[in-house]
């Protein structure tokens, strides 16, 4: 229980600090802090007072302090804790939309902008919360209490999207209805580890208003545009206004969010990758790459997706509106060669079976490997050099793919048009079985139905054994061979003199963390003792990379210049037709980042 409260916490501080509470942050500012600031006295706004008693009266008036700001973040905490666990739950039981709560939080947020305006509307929209407005409070404080609680339980609503890797496993856990102690600690810890970094925000704004005579001399002006900024805020909401601009923002949390998602303890904790619920208990039913066709439950739904891509207007897909074709979820991600091996085959797929019967359909989960592919512009970049038009799902939250209980860059699930899961690959390879199995599932939705001519794209899996992939990140390093020891941080690198097979070494002044490792010298040397045919990089930053090859009697092969710009990606070192075996070198100039190494 301890261990999950501080996960919790943990997470909550990174989403409540990260670029998904920006929207949050001028209401929380003016709604939240400002309106709480307490009156300046007669003494304060220069005022000769009467006497002893008038003194006693202003300090009086001054002790009375507002409880707003955490009276707000009280309704947030209790209202995200509520409807995340449970709000799923109920509108599936009462057979209600799964958006009805998001809409309730928008339009609550336009009637507490109205009160903020209008004061008599707002004493009757708090009427149900004055005695939570009054606890603790005088009056005076009370009336500025008002309303309070009521923002608060609708920014709490709203901040249910704000997702991460604990916030998936709640939410998984809330929709399957798997809720016990455990689950509510972490969920409340989550709460309010999110909602610290608001308070915060919070209590700066109340104590600026105080301190800033403009503030105080026009507060019902203030008080008028805290208003307006609520409603704004619902109308750019319901128009998902704050998400479109948030998509262009860089990750800024995104290394803290690595360090969460990669620790052992947390994936034991939460189960990531591997929560086992009534939804999708019978995945295991399926064996990986049968070559027939097996029963496994029904298809878990997509959810929590950031955003859809290739879809009109990026309307989102559901499996069950899809009932009647045969629909391919493949998890995957633009940077991974063994998900590009992959791709030409859905392609040709989705090209060749689209239109034939009901239909068939692929859905591309877009599950990111690395920060920078939780961008939706790199990831729409990535999917058009790969030629991908078929739908994409941006499943940066980990949702869907804890929901598919999913390990693995490729796999395809494989749904009949009952929406039953018929067939799993996890990994490269079987393409020939799995378009059989297709085949076999389009003739079984339609009968009779004319299929055209099975593809022929080749299969690029590599068949001998070769090179495993090799990160660079301090998180996934497997094969590092080389002097100092691999750690986080600046360091001095020495490559190694022979180099084991299969391994890798540096040379130079390097920075290593939990994305990969970035050159800081020109100097900065990589060596990768190699077996395959096909050699790519990963590559971010600006700069030439020198890349020479040398066979296994240290004859050079091949030298090449690799222009690095834009955003991270594959770059060819090597390709050949038949698997070789030598020795790698790249010169990687000061600045440039280097993420993976893969070979085929």
């Amino acid at each position: 229980m301890g261990t999950l409260i501080v996960i919790g916490l943990l997470g909550g501080l990174i989403t409540g600090i990260s670029p998904c509470i920006l929207p949050m942050l001028p209401v929380i500012f003016f709604a939240g802090g400002v309106q709480g600031a307490r009156p300046r006295s007669a003494d304060d706004n220069g005022g000769t007072g009467t006497g002893g008693t008038a003194t006693a009266t202003a300090t009086a008036v001054r002790t009375r302090r507002s409880l707003r700001p955490y009276i707000v973040i009280a309704g947030l905490v209790l209202s995200f804790s509520v409807f995340t666990l449970l709000g799923s739950l109920l509108l599936t039981v009462l057979g209600l939309p799964q958006d009805l709560l998001r809409w309730a939080g928008i339009t609550l947020l336009i009637l507490l902008g109205i009160g903020m305006i209008v004061p008599r509307f707002e004493t009757v929209l708090e009427r149900p919360f004055q005695r939570i407005a009054a606890f603790g409070a005088k009056r005076g404080a009370a009336r500025q209490d008002r309303g309070a609680f009521v923002l608060g339980m609708g920014l709490g609503v709203l901040y249910v999207p704000c997702a991460g890797p604990v916030l998936a496993a709640i939410t998984v856990a809330g929709a399957t209805g798997n809720i016990g102690p455990e689950t509510v600690a972490l969920t409340v810890s989550f709460a309010v580890g999110a909602a610290l970094p608001l308070l915060l925000f919070a209590l700066a704004g109340r104590r600026i208003a105080e301190r800033v005579q403009a503030f105080q001399r026009h507060t019902k002006a203030i008080r008028t545009g805290g208003g307006v900024v609520v409603i704004l805020l619902a109308i750019a909401l319901a128009f998902n206004v704050p998400a479109a601009i948030q998509r262009q923002l860089p990750d800024y949390t995104g290394a803290l969010q690595e360090r969460v998602d990669s620790s052992e303890t947390v994936r034991q904790a939460l189960d990531l990758g591997g929560l086992v619920t009534d939804e999708n208990r019978e995945l295991s039913n399926c064996s990986n790459g049968a070559p027939v066709l097996e029963e496994c439950g029904t298809a878990p739904e997509i959810r929590g997706i950031d955003a859809w891509l290739n879809t009109p207007q990026g309307e989102a897909l559901q499996l069950e509106a899809l009932r009647g074709q045969v629909v391919l979820v493949d998890f995957w991600t633009y940077s991974c060669i063994n998900c590009q091996r992959a791709i030409p085959h859905l392609n040709a797929w989705y090209d060749a079976y689209a239109d034939v019967g009901e239909g068939f359909e692929v859905i591309g989960v877009h599950t990111p490997e690395f920060a920078f592919e939780r961008e939706t512009r790199n990831v729409i970049k990535g999917a058009e050099d790969l030629d991908v038009t078929y739908p994409i799902a941006q499943d940066n939250s980990y949702a869907t793919w804890t929901a598919y209980r999913n390990r693995y860059w490729p796999a395809q699930y494989l749904i009949d048009s009952d929406g039953t899961v018929r067939h799993i690959r996890l990994g490269e390879g079987g393409y020939e079985n799995t378009e059989k199995l297709i085949r076999e599932l389009l003739t079984d939705a339609n009968p009779g139905v004319q299929l055209p001519a099975a593809t022929t794209v080749q299969d690029a899996s590599p068949l001998d054994e070769i090179t495993p992939e090799t990160y660079f990140s301090i998180k996934r390093v497997i094969n590092y061979a080389g002097e100092p020891e691999y750690a986080a941080g600046r360091q001095e690198f020495v490559l190694a003199d022979g180099q084991q097979q299969d391994t890798f070494s540096l040379g130079g002044s390097w920075e290593v963390d939990f994305q990969g490792a970035q050159a800081l010298s020109d100097d900065a040397r990589v060596r990768v003792a190699y077996r395959s045919a096909d050699v790519f990089v990963v590559l971010g930053g600006e700069g030439t990379v020198e890349a020479a090859v040398t066979d296994a009697d240290g004859e050079t092969q091949e030298i090449l210049q690799i222009d690095v710009s834009g955003n991270p990606r594959l770059y060819p070192v090597l390709e050949g037709d038949d698997r070789t075996e030598g020795l790698v070198d790249l010169k990687v100039p000061k600045g440039v980042q280097v993420f993976t190494m893969t070979f085929g």
